[in-house]
């Protein structure tokens, strides 16, 4: 009898190909550049720790064992990087995206993940018109402007008291988005409400003194701003320069941890009331706790707004790939558009077009300079 000596190299990867892995590829967007790079980083790590808690479970699908894999992309908050960043994925053949985070990159890159039949979840978009498009792969977690921007309101006017309103945007896609809503809101609630000012700025701006001015003179008791916290903050900031001592609302853009680095502790403090797109009470809270605490001890920082929301969406599409035994988009798109997942934000369902069910909006304050739950609206 004769033997054959089979290399070493040779024989461990024969050993190894019987338990391969399969690789499901995630595209995950958001700004890690330019002025929201902060909330990108947070989206990210949120996206990051998801991958590694489906990979430590050991998944198999379709009786394989499956290895869920990253591919980080940035959009710089940018509508035509957004666009360049979406073909980028569909030529990689995601099996999935999650992202983007600004309304204004997710609503031009949703067409390109449509054509190309990849589900989309985002995270973080609320643009009223990011699910009104008639594409069946595009979904959101959180609760959209007309929720949020429609809420804050009827808020305003019903619960602070506001008559007499100035609203500034910042003429993104979101900014603009949420602040018509507000206002929409606003005069559904109390219909001789006053909207005194209606000015409009840039997501990059630095110098709000002329558009401040000429809201002085109005003497507004409330400032509703639609943008990010990379603007808002300066914003704030100048207001209390300029003596303007209305409150000052705004949505999840403007909602974080950073706003009182931002505007200053002592331009947040009492002034503040802006709302998060989405939200958990009783017992879900300690689910939403507990990943903060992870979150806290992994990256040595607080979550700034959306990684929770990242994590879900992450978790969730996963769900759908369990569900339907494959990972290909075709297969678990119809299981995704009737998932429940149950995750650390809340039960995570789809209407008909992709809008989160039943979303829910969390109101914050400013204390000491420090982020204040008030209330949960359903």
């Amino acid at each position: 009898m004769q033997f054959k000596f089979i290399p070493l190299a040779i024989a461990l990867a024969f050993a190894g190909s019987a338990g391969a892995q399969e690789v499901i590829k995630i595209g995950h967007v958001a700004p890690v550049s330019g002025p929201s790079a902060h909330l990108g980083k947070d989206n990210e790590n949120g996206a990051k720790m998801a991958v590694e808690d489906l990979n430590a479970k050991g998944i198999k699908i379709d009786g394989k064992p499956v290895k869920f894999v990253l591919q980080l992309e940035d959009d710089g908050g940018d509508p035509k990087q957004g666009t360049a960043v979406a073909q980028k994925l569909v030529d990689a053949k995601v099996n999935g995206v999650i992202g983007h985070l600004n309304s204004g990159t997710s609503i031009p890159a949703s067409k390109i993940y449509y054509d190309a039949g990849i589900p989309q979840i985002s995270p973080a978009t609320t643009q009223t018109k990011y699910t009104q498009q008639g594409f069946n792969s595009t979904f959101r977690v959180v609760a959209n402007d007309g929720k949020l921007g429609g809420s804050l309101g009827a808020y305003a006017v019903g619960k602070m008291g506001a008559k007499k309103i100035a609203v500034v945007d910042d003429r993104t896609a979101y900014g603009q988005g949420v602040a018509e809503e507000f206002v929409k809101g606003a005069k559904k609630a109390l219909p001789g409400v006053q909207i005194v000012a209606k000015e409009f700025t840039t997501d990059k701006a630095t110098d709000f003194n002329a558009i401040l001015t000429t809201i002085k003179a109005k003497n507004p008791d409330l400032v509703f701003f639609g943008g990010m916290d990379s603007v808002g903050g300066p914003l704030l900031r100048q207001m209390k320069a300029l003596g303007i001592n209305a409150k000052f609302m705004g949505g999840d853009g403007v909602c974080t941890e950073s706003l009182p680095k931002l505007a200053g502790a002592s331009a947040v403090t009492g002034t503040v009331t802006c709302a998060e797109a989405g939200g958990v009470t009783g017992e879900e809270q300690k689910g939403m706790d507990d990943f903060s605490a992870r979150y806290q001890k992994k990256y040595n920082d607080s979550v700034k707004l959306y990684a929770p929301y990242v994590y879900d969406a992450v978790m969730t599409m996963a769900a759908a790939m369990q569900q339907a035994n494959s990972a290909q988009p075709a297969k678990y798109l119809p299981v995704l558009q009737k998932i429940k997942y149950q995750g650390v934000t809340g039960l995570i369902s789809f209407d008909a077009k992709g809008d989160i069910k039943d979303g829910s909006l969390t109101l914050f304050n400013y204390n000491d300079g420090k982020k204040t739950k008030q209330e949960v609206i359903k």
